[in-house]
């Protein structure tokens, strides 16, 4: 797959503990994206951060270190996100999600990767 020039950013933030049939939810929606050829989809974990409830969730008290922010990040052309969005559609997200327009100037795997 070649990507280059503009595209989509979709930004899903959930809490790490959130699940969709006994997994992370972010790793189901990470194995959707790979299931929808997508061009790449990446999981970013915070160590704070507060959302729709107020409520700040940190790795700096041992109490509150549940429910951490995470971001999946997922980058491809405007038309295949939009036709991804249904897939988004049937998971318990209850956090925010975003899409950017972005400008790809680079996107290459590495030599041999997938054989």
């Amino acid at each position: 797959m070649r990507l280059n020039g503009r595209a989509i950013c979709l930004t899903i933030f959930v809490d790490d503990t959130d699940t969709w049939q006994h997994k992370p939810l972010f790793t189901e929606i990470v194995h959707r994206a790979h299931a929808f050829g997508l061009a790449g989809a990446t999981v970013f974990r915070g160590v704070e951060g507060y959302g729709a409830t107020s409520i700040v969730h940190t790795t700096r008290l041992l109490s509150m270190a549940d429910d951490l922010p995470v971001a999946i990040v997922i980058v491809d052309e405007v038309d295949r996100i939009r036709a991804f969005m249904p897939q988004l559609e049937e998971l318990p997200i209850s956090g925010l999600i975003t899409m950017q327009e972005v400008e790809v100037v680079h996107y290459k795997g590495r030599e041999g990767a997938g054989t």
